[in-house]
């Protein structure tokens, strides 16, 4: 019994000698980079970023999206796509989907370690039923991760595409394309008017968007006016908008995402007008749709709140006599 004893304490020594060793062995840059990506832990996208990086998407309110990245191995299965990582060894990733056949495998062509940097040259190769396809444009990915604060931190991306100018498959490939245009502009000349309308129509944002892209300029005049009490209302979008550096302020207040910022958006063209006072206490807010988009509404609105629309598109006909939307 004794003896029974001993064996069994001398194993539970020996295993949770082992168990330390493997939890005090440190995280390689590589490992990291597949967390980052691929790991179905909530937060490890933003883990692997570096502390600078992070603070500025705090201050733009943009951290929070970056819950979908980490998620991207969930979202992947979900979409019936069959995919492998390895820590180690030359195949970093091999993905399949088995619908349609298609297979792309991510390799390691260099992984130079110097100190506390780490350089992970990728390639890609696309496989269809097996076969191997050829293509000279597939780029190469350097993945430079650096230690910060004992953590791999993803530093720079560099992106380096390869066009053999004399490769077979290119020129075939520029041929064709060619050739392509070519009919497509032959097409191009017996599409009629009406069609093109629709096609234009199909391209852009429901009257729903753009409503909603209203209702958030109109928050961010009023929670700008709210923060800057001197200025008042702004009449310059860009003073809205949600990207920058360092603190919020009247130039960059950070109320509103940057592609609605530049006054394009699902078709639509908005501008603010009319700011009178000093502070300003007036505004008008217009969202007219683009030239080429025929039938849609002009929507238009002021610092009231209402917003109002003209079913001709003409802006003057909505602020003058616009229906009010509920």
């Amino acid at each position: 019994m004794r003896r029974v004893v001993c064996v069994l304490g001398v194993a539970a020594i020996w295993s949770a000698a082992v168990f330390a060793q493997e939890a005090s062995i440190p995280q390689t840059a590589r490992q990291a980079l597949l967390e980052m990506f691929f790991s179905k832990t909530s937060g490890t996208f933003a883990k692997h970023l570096p502390a600078v990086t992070l603070a500025a998407l705090e201050k733009s309110g943009a951290l929070a999206s970056l819950q979908q990245y980490s998620l991207l191995a969930g979202q992947l299965q979900t979409q019936g796509t069959n995919f492998h990582t390895f820590e180690t060894g030359s195949v970093l990733l091999s993905g399949e989907d088995a619908k349609t056949g298609q297979k792309v495998e991510v390799t390691v062509e260099n992984d130079a370690l110097r100190g506390e940097r780490d350089d992970i040259e990728l390639s890609f190769q696309t496989y269809k039923n097996g076969e191997a396809q050829r293509t000279p444009f597939m780029p190469r990915m350097t993945f430079t991760m650096k230690q910060e604060a004992r953590v791999w931190k993803l530093n720079e991306i560099s992106v380096t595409i390869r066009l053999p100018l004399a490769d077979p498959d290119l020129l075939k490939a520029m041929t064709e394309n060619m050739k392509a245009r070519e009919n497509a502009n032959v097409s191009v000349t017996s599409v009629s008017t009406t069609s093109q309308t629709q096609s234009s129509m199909s391209s852009a944002g429901s009257d729903a968007q753009v409503l909603a892209a209203m209702r958030t300029i109109l928050t961010a005049e009023i929670t700008y006016a709210t923060s800057y009490p001197r200025v008042g209302f702004t009449c310059t979008l860009s003073d809205l908008d949600g990207f920058g550096g360092g603190e919020p302020n009247e130039h960059q207040a950070m109320l509103i995402n940057s592609g609605l910022a530049s006054g394009k958006k699902y078709g639509f063209v908005f501008t603010l007008s009319g700011c009178e006072g000093a502070p300003v206490t007036s505004f008008r807010l217009a969202a007219a749709p683009n030239t080429n988009i025929f039938g849609r509404k002009a929507f238009c609105a002021d610092q009231s709140g209402t917003i109002r629309s003209s079913d001709d598109g003409n802006m003057a006909h909505c602020f003058a006599s616009g229906t009010a939307i509920q």
